[in-house]
């Protein structure tokens, strides 16, 4: 695993170069979650020789996005964000799938990429941090329109920020979750960016972004998915996977 874990690094680092150095440091294991997203992918994948349609939510500046390239030749991303900035960042990181076919882009909003999608036509609807930055009501229109786009048998993960269902603990987690930031970033005088980090915690931590666990598997139950399943568990970072039947 840790011979696993250094590949993976030295890849992302000789591709996404700083983006991926900077994450690492700030919430490594965001990255882990990414390397998960593109293993699951990679699992799924193998069950067929066919080649599969992969929706991306999220794509940032293309960390998770690696991860699905290379976890199987067998897919082709379309990767969806809205923030632009970001977005140019992956097309200079990628390029190089871009040029061979694999990987799209979209600059929609979620939801609005989604809604352009064919019913039933996709193999994988992946994502890395993205829904929980999304307000409750426009996250169950997500996953309403993941359920409709996906395939009969087409898969969602998702690795993300799961809340806890004891507040307690979950609370507890937070607190050190956010002295580690004030712990690794002061070390590096890296002010502005712990700023920007406790900011985005307070919004992620609201009640109306906050995913919490039974809350969200139940709404993937309801969406219509089967075989929902949470694992990898590390503090409020899970990965979910579920089942269009």
């Amino acid at each position: 695993m840790n011979k696993n874990k250094s590949q993976y690094d030295a890849l992302f680092s000789g591709v996404i170069g700083h983006d991926y150095d900077t994450i690492n440091l700030i919430c490594p294991l965001a990255t882990q979650m990414s390397r998960l997203v593109g293993i699951t992918a990679g699992e799924y994948a193998e069950k067929t020789t066919d080649i599969l349609t992969v929706v991306e939510l999220g794509g940032g500046t293309g960390i998770t996005t690696l991860s699905l390239l290379t976890a199987s030749d067998k897919l082709n991303i379309l990767s969806v964000d809205n923030e632009p900035v970001m977005q140019e960042q992956a097309k200079k990181h990628l390029s190089k799938w871009k040029d061979e076919g694999r990987l799209t882009f979209s600059g929609d909003d979620a939801l609005t990429a989604l809604n352009k999608i064919a019913t039933d036509s996709v193999d994988i609807v992946a994502s890395a941090y993205t829904l929980h930055n999304f307000l409750d009501s426009y996250r169950n229109e997500v996953i309403e329109e993941i359920f409709r786009v996906l395939k009969h048998g087409g898969q969602f993960i998702n690795g993300d920020r799961y809340g806890l269902d004891d507040i307690s603990q979950h609370t507890q987690t937070i607190q050190k979750e956010i002295s580690n930031y004030f712990k690794v970033l002061t070390k590096v005088n890296k002010l502005d960016v712990l700023e920007h980090w406790i900011v985005h915690l307070f919004n992620d931590e609201s009640e109306n972004h906050v995913m919490r666990e039974t809350t969200s598997l139940n709404q993937l139950r309801d969406a219509g998915f089967s075989d929902i399943k949470l694992i990898h568990r590390i503090e409020v970072n899970a990965l979910v996977t579920a089942v269009k039947p």
